[in-house]
């Protein structure tokens, strides 16, 4: 058989690979030789992916629920393997950054359209039985969602709004006492922390602690504002990031907040949720005023976050 010239180049660098690493050649053609062809069942695990669902009751509709969670956490690591690029790029520039948070804000755009699966896609009598048997787990306990906000922005910003003032010269252990999401897991009745606050901290309090250290020169906020000072045009990339602030703090709170108005609410009292989350306070973007790139908005836009949608999600449940 005439090898082409190209298969003859082809296989003198892998001979220059294999030397290179004190290997020998032949062998791995072998194992070339022998090997099946790979399949798409096999590449993705398949079986393995389609196997992960299970159920705690015999309602159909727990089924999507388990399924729509485990999409949503696919969409997060997709999400942190963008923000680990940005963080570890030596020399990051604009469009890179900006690249990277375009597909960031592809995955959220995508999560908060796909909301209504859970919105509208469970019969309500179904869910408010099957939830009963998930107690105290609740999608509050999502540490690659904290992940994504630690990577986003100044850790500061993710303290509750009347603490940031007091602690904004605090160290990153001390901040984290005071982070938003610990007041959105207490008991609605005493105020103390929930069993699933409780669980939460227990596994990942460690873990938020040190990425926020670490993060502290590496995060988005800080990031564009050294890309600001270079000279370097960043007008994409800002409006990039405002979109990203709207995604996180205003369009995902409001979808999970769409879905507790839907199945939760309840006259004359609200259905606590599984955790016992105070999703009233909790969601709404207008009590947390949370802001990723404050420098990013008008003074006007920032006092009026969050007012109004709301009242339009209640609007569109009420449809």
């Amino acid at each position: 058989m005439n090898l082409t010239p190209e298969i003859t180049n082809r296989l003198e660098q892998l001979q220059q690979k294999y030397e290179a690493m004190g290997q020998d050649m032949a062998s791995y053609l072998d194992g070339l030789l022998y090997a099946d062809f790979l399949t798409y069942w096999d590449y993705i695990h398949l079986d393995t992916l389609l196997s992960l669902q299970s159920p705690k009751t015999p309602f159909p509709d727990e089924e999507i629920f388990i399924m729509y969670h485990q999409i949503t956490e696919l969409y997060f690591k997709l999400t942190l393997h963008e923000c680990k690029q940005i963080a570890a790029k030596p020399d990051l520039d604009v469009a890179f950054f900006t690249a990277r948070v375009k597909r960031i804000n592809s995955y959220f755009n995508a999560l908060v359209n796909s909301f209504e699966v859970m919105v509208q896609g469970m019969e309500k009598e179904q869910f408010l039985k099957f939830r009963m048997s998930l107690l105290p787990a609740s999608g509050f306990q999502s540490g690659q969602y904290r992940m994504i906000e630690i990577h986003a922005t100044d850790f500061i910003n993710l303290v509750a709004k009347d603490k940031r003032e007091e602690l904004r010269n605090a160290s990153v252990q001390e901040q984290f006492e005071y982070i938003y999401w610990k007041f959105g897991a207490t008991e609605l009745s005493t105020g103390k922390k929930t069993l699933t606050l409780k669980q939460f901290e227990k596994k990942y309090a460690k873990t938020f602690i040190e990425l926020g250290e670490k993060c502290h020169d590496c995060n988005f906020n800080t990031l564009i504002k050294k890309l600001q000072q270079s000279g370097e045009p960043t007008a994409e990339l800002e409006e990039e990031l405002r979109k990203l602030d709207i995604h996180v703090n205003v369009n995902w709170p409001l979808a999970h907040y769409k879905s507790a108005v839907r199945y939760l609410h309840r006259e004359p009292e609200e259905i606590k949720a599984t955790g016992g989350t105070n999703w009233q306070k909790y969601l709404p973007p207008r009590f947390q005023k949370r802001i990723f790139y404050p420098e990013l908005w008008t003074a006007e836009q920032i006092d009026n976050w969050g007012k109004g949608w709301v009242e339009d999600a209640l609007a569109d449940v009420a449809k």
